[in-house]
């Protein structure tokens, strides 16, 4: 088997040939003559050909030496550009980060936090997977995602950090006639549709659990499976929502939703934090500066 190859090796060898002068190559190297010509030995022992030819006049490729000279000049490019992309990596300057999300923050929080990272650090590649909590939670454990960005679940293997609250605001169409009162009791969403959505989401059994335990039966029910759908299924005048307050800041904004307060309930707020394996250590520098950008970009 034949000794592996050493980077100082290959070095010598283009080095040598584009001097045409052993004594020329070992100046540019900073090495000795002797140095210079073991690692060309060494390099010719390990192809098992002879590489240059050695004369008065200077030093000569051979066939072999020529035929390998394009290789071992791509090895050293590659291994230069290697060189450069791990200090970018070390200086979070590039690399690859991985991110899950449920659905409410992937959809109106992180394109934002997205937009300004990748503004920052155009050499890092990111990957988002969307999911529910639960699911964002596996996807963590499994290391499938670095970082994970969900309501909080208690599990002995993640550490949290608080991120933001969002609160479940009730909305309604522009036209609705809660928009002519200050405040509305709750009893008034008994004469009212229900808009809910995501049977799966903990955002469905929140809602629900706040209509049980306040004794009231909406006059009917409209559920469909997204945030997007129950947004516009208000906005068409087909019933009332609690939805996330982020979910709807858009539409609040511009008019196409209106917010009513509810007199007799207390704010009902969700929060959202960021998770990691608590065995991941020290984030790396694009992990830190990803979490970096989303704690200056949060909600509030």
């Amino acid at each position: 088997m034949p000794p592996p190859l050493l980077l100082n090796q290959v070095e010598a060898f283009v080095e040598v040939a584009r001097a045409g002068s052993i004594s020329r190559a070992a100046e540019r190297l900073a090495v000795t003559q002797p140095a210079l010509t073991a690692r060309i030995q060494a390099l010719e022992g390990a192809f098992g050909a002879r590489l240059f030819v050695r004369s008065r006049t200077g030093t000569r490729l051979t066939g072999a030496g020529r035929t390998l000279l394009p290789y071992a000049e791509r090895a050293l490019i590659a291994l230069a550009r290697g060189r450069e992309l791990v200090a970018e990596v070390a200086g979070g300057e590039a690399g690859h980060l991985t991110i899950g999300a449920a659905p409410a923050v992937s959809t109106y929080v992180l394109p934002a936090v997205l937009r300004e990272f990748q503004a920052r650090h155009p050499a890092v590649r990111l990957s988002v997977r969307s999911g529910h909590s639960e699911e964002i939670l596996d996807m963590v454990l499994r290391e499938e995602v670095e970082i994970g960005l969900m309501r909080p679940i208690r599990h002995p293997d993640i550490e949290s950090t608080p991120l933001y609250e969002d609160e479940l605001v009730l909305v309604v169409p522009p036209a609705h006639r809660f928009v002519r009162e200050a405040s509305v009791p709750m009893a008034a969403m008994a004469t009212e549709h229900l808009i809910l959505f995501d049977r799966t989401s903990s955002y469905h059994e929140l809602t629900s659990s706040i209509l049980r335990e306040a004794g009231i039966r909406p006059r009917g029910l409209l559920e469909v499976d997204n945030i997007d759908a129950a947004k516009r299924m208000t906005e068409e005048g087909l019933g009332v929502a609690l939805l996330p307050r982020t979910a709807v800041s858009a539409e609040l904004t511009d008019g196409r939703l209106r917010e009513v307060a509810l007199a007799d309930m207390a704010p009902v707020r969700r929060r959202i934090v960021v998770v990691r394996r608590r065995d991941a250590g020290t984030p790396s520098r694009v992990v830190a500066a990803f979490l970096e950008t989303l704690q200056q970009l949060r909600p509030g």
